[in-house]
């Protein structure tokens, strides 16, 4: 028996971090106009004040929380880390565990299925997102996504993929990594959220980069700043032509009743169906 919810599609177009030291930035960043907030415990959390931050982040989920749409996640620490780990039993302690945990640093699918398991003996019913950012990761990339029903997304982790890569953080040094990682979550059908884009004085190279990654199959990106949240919300909600070609789709899909569905002349198969409705899925979400 799983206690984990069933896969929803929903908007994951921008998402934004906020320190769980500074737990009075967290509405600021709920009103952002990102789709996930993103309280932070690991990389931007100094060692001596983890304890501190993890405490911040469950009072937070202690508190009624809106149903404004936005995703509300905690990122923990490794689990390969003791950090990591006192995160974890944290979390299956609580009565109101964050909705949406993500995972930094994974290596292998093992890992996956352990904080599966933890979390279905504790009965808690939270998703996870994996964040892809080592060697071995990417290597594991397509047994990590299908490691547990409660993964949603994979997270490019571009910086310290590459570190552990040796090249550039720039585009066309990382465009296989990336590949990997949007190949491994179409092929789980879950999202794919791209690394922020860091030069916030860059609002142009923002927008490029933001289609580029749009274009290969992310279906959303980071941001580090509010200022950048409504340029990347632009640029993956989907286009009024998307939503029509999508309505059109599933119409005639529905028509055909399970069988043959064409549309425009042309055979339409299940991966196109299932794109289809999730466009339809988003724009209804964002009101579109």
């Amino acid at each position: 028996m799983s206690y984990a919810p069933e896969l929803s599609i929903r908007p994951r177009r921008s998402f934004i971090f906020c320190p769980a030291l500074k737990p009075e930035l967290f509405s600021k960043a709920l009103n952002s106009g990102t789709d996930i907030v993103c309280l932070e415990l690991e990389d931007a959390i100094p060692p001596k004040d983890k304890d501190l931050a993890r405490e911040n982040a469950m009072a937070l989920f202690d508190l009624p929380q809106a149903d404004d749409g936005v995703e509300r996640v905690v990122r923990i620490n490794s689990l390969r880390e003791t950090a990591g780990l006192r995160d974890i039993q944290a979390i299956l302690a609580s009565n109101n565990p964050p909705p949406f945990i993500m995972v930094p640093k994974v290596k292998t699918p093992g890992e996956i299925v352990l904080l599966d398991e933890l979390l279905l003996e504790a009965r808690k019913t939270s998703r996870l997102h994996v964040i892809i950012e080592t060697n071995d990761g990417l290597e594991a990339a397509h047994e990590i996504a299908q490691a547990s029903t409660r993964v949603d997304a994979l997270f490019f982790g571009g910086i310290d993929m590459a570190a552990e890569l040796r090249c550039r953080s720039a585009w066309e040094p990382l465009l296989y990594a990336r590949s990997r990682v949007v190949h491994a979550a179409a092929t789980a059908e879950i999202d794919a959220i791209d690394v922020p884009y860091l030069d916030l004085d860059d609002m142009e190279g923002l927008k490029e980069e933001a289609r580029l990654s749009r274009d290969l199959g992310f279906s959303g990106k980071g941001a580090i700043h509010p200022k950048q949240i409504p340029i990347i919300n632009e640029i993956f909600t989907p286009r009024q032509d998307e939503i029509s070609r999508a309505y059109k789709v599933i119409h005639a899909y529905e028509a055909a009743e399970g069988g043959i569905t064409v549309v425009d002349g042309k055979l339409i198969e299940k991966p196109v169906i299932r794109e289809a409705q999730r466009i339809l899925s988003i724009a209804e979400r964002i009101g579109k």
